[in-house]
């Protein structure tokens, strides 16, 4: 495993790291209120200083290792690579603690916040991963813990509110616009304002005021860190002709993609939630319905009407439900660093099908956006497949190509959705 300051010297800094205002190309910042410019400036000025501090990384490795249950598997998936003509592997953040990779961050914003001197925690969740992540740090080291949640999210994502309150977490719901993500994250940021003192806000994704979006992707990273070594383990190289990932905020995205930044061979492919159709209304495929404008504390690509009212998303999947896009991805997709595609919920549902009935693995809805697009991308896939546009033809894979997905989670907590499909199907 790489040391930090290797990791830190790996990263394209083009790429990667934002510059001294926080932003990557024209997108980052800290828009925020007065109230909170303590918090973030002391953020913003003592972050790199912490993290990379010997004992933070000596405990925050061994976390990794010991409780998260890092690094997780790279597994050459047999049968669905014999199905779409390449050598696919999935990245199993499925199964880090908790169920997804959201603990990584959370690990490492948990210690932060110590060395900070902080005593309470909030967090905003849509699918509960980040929240049921946020609460398990929180009761390791006996901080208090409160998750704000959409009440839409709440209701559609029943066992990770259970247990997050199990954990100890107060929940408290979003009850305003469409009480999901993009809500649960305004009220984190109003309880912020009112406990600016005592309180760290645990950002789940690679959005928000800097520095943020930079130190979640740092913590993110360990992805592709170990994706590198694992593969040179199994292929004798470690990089692959593709890496595929979901991406509503982005930070599994990001954590695939870092240490590829500066690969230019490597092509990366990032797939948004299309929902019932990106034509339809009901959609959160950011890149393609998106325009600048500031977001939570950040400018990026969001979903907005011509005033800039933010556009309420739609996705079957809760963590890819949100209008917006952190301001890495936004930059990657800008620069044409990482190609974008978006699936639909029916697509999500069908693609989730497949690898449980090929691999016997249940993904997290999110996870099955990316898996979605193999089809597409594939240039021996089984017909019927849908013809590609001649814009994407350069990201085809055939069967000396290498593909990593990034799993990013688990599917337990979908199985009602899932449970849906198979009732409509009778």
């Amino acid at each position: 495993m790489r040391t930090a300051k290797q990791i830190e010297n790996s990263a394209h800094k083009s790429y990667a790291s934002p510059n001294d205002q926080g932003y990557y190309g024209k997108f980052g910042g800290a828009y925020i209120p007065e109230m909170l410019h303590r918090n973030v400036e002391e953020l913003r000025s003592r972050y790199l200083d912490i993290i990379y501090e010997e004992g933070f990384q000596k405990e925050f490795r061994e976390l990794l290792k010991d409780y998260a249950g890092r690094p997780t598997p790279l597994y050459f998936a047999g049968r669905l690579s014999e199905r779409y003509g390449a050598k696919i592997f999935l990245k199993r953040e499925d199964l880090c603690h908790t169920g997804a990779h959201k603990i990584n961050n959370t690990i490492g914003q948990i210690l932060l916040a110590q060395r900070l001197g902080k005593k309470r925690i909030i967090a905003e969740t849509g699918a509960g991963q980040h929240g049921v992540a946020t609460a398990t740090v929180c009761a390791l080291k006996g901080v208090e813990c409160i998750v704000y949640m959409g009440e839409k999210d709440i209701e559609r994502q029943a066992p990770n509110v259970a247990r997050m309150k199990m954990l100890g977490a107060t929940v408290i719901p979003a009850t305003s616009g469409s009480k999901t993500l993009k809500d649960a994250t305004n009220e984190a940021i109003r309880d912020w304002i009112n406990n600016p003192n005592d309180t760290h806000y645990i950002i789940g994704s690679v959005v928000g005021p800097h520095p943020y979006p930079d130190m979640v992707a740092r913590f993110q990273s360990v992805i592709s860190e170990e994706i590198r070594w694992q593969l040179n383990e199994k292929t004798g190289g470690e990089i692959p002709t593709h890496v595929i990932a979901c991406v509503g905020g982005g930070s599994n995205a990001t954590g695939a993609f870092y240490h590829f930044l500066d690969e230019p061979s490597v092509r990366l492919i990032a797939v948004e939630a299309a929902g019932q159709g990106l034509d339809t209304g009901y959609s959160a495929a950011t890149t393609a319905l998106g325009r600048p404008g500031i977001l939570h504390g950040s400018k990026s690509l969001v979903m907005q009407t011509q005033d800039g009212q933010v556009t309420e998303p739609h996705s079957i999947s809760a963590g890819l439900d949100y209008p917006g896009i952190g301001p890495l991805p936004a930059y990657l997709f800008d620069s044409g660093r990482a190609k974008f595609l978006s699936a639909t919920d029916q697509e999500a549902l069908e693609a989730a099908f497949e690898l449980a009935k090929l691999e016997g693995i249940i993904p997290a809805l999110e996870s099955a956006h990316a898996l979605a697009k193999l089809r597409y991308l594939s240039a021996v896939a089984l017909s019927p497949r849908a013809e590609i546009a001649k814009q994407d033809e350069e990201f085809l894979f055939d069967r000396d190509s290498v593909v990593i997905i990034c799993l990013s989670g688990r599917g337990d907590k979908d199985m009602a959705a899932y449970m849906k499909k198979m009732e409509n199907e009778k």
